[in-house]
């Protein structure tokens, strides 16, 4: 009988799953409207009051987008004045969407990345998954290899496509 080879295993490729990078923990929005007399003017003296009233208990851990979903003229110390109070309690947060505050994220995780156990290697960077990685994130990890790797596959051991070989 002719013994199996796992040809995949044996090909020496590493493999990095950016799902182990996707930013971890519950996300939650501060919404600046919930804040503003009639829901469209900022006046400093009811927002700075309505901001140390606030139980901010509810963002304790989280990570938070701060941002306004109206069309509303937010001074940027208002931003600001938020995140003094945000700071202290969550996990992260910034003023923008839901969207850049996980790419944000996903940028900070992937500076995490040991580079230095990628040298010379062949890497195969992971598609398809249940996380919704994005662009960014593969853009970002291919800057990051470029410099160290011999070769950057996207894909499956298995089934893989072509992205960088060094000459």
């Amino acid at each position: 009988m002719e013994e199996i080879v796992n040809k995949v295993a044996a090909s020496g490729l590493e493999t990095i799953n950016l799902e182990d990078y996707f930013p971890q923990g519950e996300t939650l929005v501060f919404d600046m409207k919930d804040h503003l007399f009639m829901g469209m003017i900022l006046k400093e003296k009811d927002f700075r009051a309505a901001l140390q009233e606030l139980d901010w208990t509810p963002f304790q851990d989280k990570n938070v987008a701060i941002l306004c979903s109206v069309d509303a003229i937010i001074p940027s110390w208002a931003y600001m004045l938020v995140m003094t109070y945000l700071e202290p309690v969550a996990s992260f947060a910034l003023a923008g969407s839901i969207e850049l505050l996980h790419a944000v994220q996903f940028l900070q995780r992937l500076q995490t990345l040991p580079i230095a156990n990628f040298v010379d290697k062949r890497v195969v960077i992971k598609g398809c998954g249940d996380l919704p990685i994005g662009a960014l994130a593969y853009t970002e990890i291919t800057r990051l290899l470029k410099p160290v790797v011999k070769s950057i596959m996207y894909g499956e051991p298995c089934s893989t496509v072509p992205v960088y070989k060094r000459k």
